[in-house]
């Protein structure tokens, strides 16, 4: 029996490097957009600084194991077994969920997803020996579940929602009331101060408040006082000297080795927050672990009995946790932080959300982003009717946008550093108060509320964007409120089913979680394949020469698209064959997303072609608007042929089978010799290209007149002639549009080797 659970134990901590894993990929978004969005040193710098937060931030967060332990319930309530099943239950649903998050790049909350995974698990195991002893679950489920601590974790985190978003917005308007977006000037007077008291700032809330509960806080000194006695008497000197060291510090970088201050203070946030994110959330990943292997040391120490009759009574006692697993488990996040691809993507998601410049918007509208926009829109106007004048325009004159990037930067910054250092002070702050506190607080969701609320001050919610930036953030916050009731369902669930069916299922479960887990890798890993293979979206920070060659290969595959989808998609409705339709249907689906997002992004590749050059911008719209309408006709022919093969209609007769191959077979002809001119940018067979297609709409327009004789002698029926004619209506429009395609492209090319 010892064996079996020294086994699990084993097991509980295999499942929390991979939690440690799978959650800093989630949560490195904490701390890296700030720093990332601003561009305030290189890449290496940036995870530097962070790396050495993580690591240091580790030995902080001993005091925040007790939530596992005893924060959500009542240890001694439960005996040894029932304890290792609801951690057991815990680690499996926690990386099984946070791993689905992360492929799918939305930011969620491992401070969240433990909470109500302890909550969900305590709940099943209390129900299950409640029912056994033949008791009320409704009357005495309280008894098991430490109801006000995890009311106050649950207050604490939604609270912070609201607190971080406020305090961020207020911070960054007033901010930016002082420094404006011409923030260099100011700077140079007041730019050590502001970074000095940023610092000390950070130093009082991360150092001060948040030593207690951290591993070295009760360290005796010389003369038999403990470190945290000896910081807390002398608290106001302390950020004296801190304050006058950082002020000399940042205005002697800036003489001697003329370092940017902003610079600096974004870094010494990036380590704070680092720090601040290590302290609170280490607890996520490692502190159920700990606490199943601190529970095993007590059973063992209590003569390894029977472990249905072991209370745990013990484990509501105050543990100290091992320096060296802190470490450890500090070390694998930094590994982590640097090797994830799954970070990046989540990064991307609070970035677009909060970037200053416009650009193409991550999220779709929805109805209460219109609503707010529109009652916001139409309190500004009331409010400046009321105000003078000379104060709306006052106030406007400081947010007057202006930035520093140069013009050929390919790679401009989503926002200026003194947002990025509002961002990260703000948030290390509010997360260093919960931590003191013994809070265990979001900071995916301080972080994020906080580059929210900076976001709007600066007015980069603007009339252009700000429904789209809204509605993600609603997005982003239901992904939120959703983790918690999933998290909270399948934990207890897992937990029921362990209880209930025996040892057996904990290994199932854990085969579950392991095969999830390598499944959602291995399609992520995919997904990044077919990103590399088909790397033909134009990005912003793409040059003039890699836009021209990426709009060269939109076009081939436009054709290309349009050339299987029109070839399988008739022969796949000619065979009744559902499957080849939906494969079908699907290279549709994705030729029309590809030809929209290519179409939206129309302003911002055109401002990037060569100044002057006005017939290429012509001609670049003109082949975007022809592909959209190619896939426009691909689709518009391809939905009525699946609707008619799922609702079982009559097949077309022979007649119709072989005019529609024949045709098939042409336009197939047609388009591989379009290609072949467009790959080889040769346009000599233009002329003959036409004389083709005119040769193919005549043999439709045979085909049309074909239809209505046998509509006269009743061979086919209303469903059958509605259908036959569309087919070949859209073919007629591809095949037009292609032409104006290949026409356009030809003049695009053209005139780009004359510029150039």
């Amino acid at each position: 029996m010892e064996k079996f659970y020294l086994i699990l134990v084993v097991v509980l901590f295999a499942l929390a490097i991979s939690d440690l894993i799978v959650g800093v990929s989630n949560d490195a978004v904490n701390f890296l957009n700030s720093a990332v969005g601003s561009k305030a040193a290189p890449k290496w710098v940036i995870f530097l600084m962070a790396s050495l937060g993580v690591l240091i931030g580790a030995t902080f967060s001993s005091g925040m194991m007790e939530v596992a332990r005893k924060g959500i319930f009542h240890p001694e309530m439960f005996v040894f077994s029932e304890i290792m099943i609801i951690f057991l239950a815990v680690m499996i649903t926690d990386v099984i969920l946070l791993d689905m998050f992360n492929t799918f790049g939305m930011p969620t909350s491992t401070t969240v997803s433990i909470v109500f995974e302890l909550l969900g698990a305590a709940v099943a195991v209390s129900v299950v020996k409640i029912k056994a002893a033949g008791g009320s679950a409704l009357m005495e489920l309280s008894q098991y579940i430490n109801s006000s601590k995890a009311l106050a974790i649950i207050t604490g985190i939604l609270l912070s929602v609201f607190i971080a978003f406020t305090v961020g917005a207020i911070v960054q308007y007033l901010t930016r009331l002082v420094f404006t977006f011409k923030y260099r000037g100011p700077m140079k007077y007041f730019g050590a101060v502001f970074g000095g008291l940023a610092i000390t700032a950070i130093t009082y809330f991360i150092v001060i408040k948040g030593m207690k509960g951290s591993t070295f806080a009760s360290m005796e000194l010389a003369n038999g006082e403990t470190v945290q006695g000896w910081v807390k008497a002398h608290t106001g000197l302390m950020l004296l000297y801190s304050f006058g060291f950082w002020v000399a510090l940042i205005q002697l970088l800036k003489w001697i080795f003329n370092i940017k201050i902003l610079k600096v203070v974004v870094l010494a946030g990036t380590f704070a927050l680092a720090m601040a994110f290590a302290g609170n959330d280490l607890v996520n990943f490692v502190g159920v672990p700990l606490a199943g292997y601190s529970s095993l040391l007590k059973w063992k120490a209590g003569g390894a009995g029977d472990p249905q009759d072991f209370s745990m009574k013990e484990l509501a006692k105050p543990v100290e946790t091992p320096v060296e697993m802190l470490l450890i488990a500090g070390l694998v996040m930094i590994v982590t932080l640097i090797m994830s691809k799954k970070a990046k993507s989540v990064i991307a998601t609070s970035l677009d959300l909060s970037r200053q410049n416009a650009g193409d918007e991550r999220f779709g509208s929805s109805f209460a982003a219109r609503v707010i926009v529109r009652g916001t829109t139409k309190f500004n106007k009331r409010l400046k009717s009321v105000l003078p004048s000379s104060v709306t325009e006052g106030v406007s004159s400081r947010f007057k946008p202006h930035s520093y990037v140069r013009e050929d930067d390919q790679d401009p910054p989503s926002f200026d550093k003194v947002r990025a250092s509002v961002n990260l002070v703000v948030a290390s702050i509010l997360i260093a108060i919960g931590t003191s506190l013994k809070l265990p607080l979001s900071t995916t969701y301080v972080t994020f509320m906080v580059a929210m609320g900076t976001s709007l001050s600066d007015r980069a919610w603007d009339r252009e964007s700000a429904v789209y930036r809204i509605s993600g953030v609603f997005a982003v916050i239901g992904g939120w409120f959703l983790t918690a009731l999933i998290a909270f369902t399948v934990s207890g669930v897992v937990a029921l089913i362990i209880a209930l069916s025996g040892k057996f299922m904990i290994f199932v479960f854990v085969v579950v979680a392991i095969v999830m887990v390598i499944r959602t890798h291995t399609m992520m890993k995919k997904r990044d394949q077919q990103a590399a293979e088909e790397d033909e979206e134009i990005v912003e920070a793409d040059a003039h020469e890699q836009i021209l060659e990426k709009s060269a290969k939109q076009m081939v595959n436009a054709v290309k698209s349009s050339d299987l989808i029109v070839t399988d998609g008739i022969e796949s409705f000619l065979k009744e064959d559902r499957v080849g339709l939906k494969k079908a249907e699907e290279a549709s689906k994705k030729f029309s997303k590809k030809s929209k997002k290519n179409r939206d992004k129309v302003y911002s590749t055109v401002t990037k072609f060569t100044e002057g050059a006005l017939d290429t911008s012509h001609f670049y719209v003109q082949m975007m608007e022809h592909k959209r309408e190619m896939a426009h006709a691909v689709h518009f022919m391809l939905e009525p042929m699946i609707k008619h093969i799922e609702n079982n209609h009559k097949p077309f007769i022979e007649e119709q089978h072989v005019e529609l191959r024949e045709v098939t077979k042409r336009i197939d002809e047609f388009f591989k010799s379009v290609l072949k001119d467009m790959e080889g940018k040769t346009f000599e067979d233009l002329e003959q290209l036409i004389d083709e297609r005119d040769e193919i709409l005549e043999q439709i327009y045979r085909m049309e007149k074909n239809q209505i004789k046998r509509i006269k002698n009743k061979m086919v029926n209303t469903r059958n002639s509605q259908l036959f004619f569309k087919v070949i209506s859209e073919l007629e429009y591809l095949l037009l549009h292609t032409v104006n395609l290949m026409k356009a492209y030809r003049d695009f090319i053209t005139n780009t080797v004359q510029k150039n």
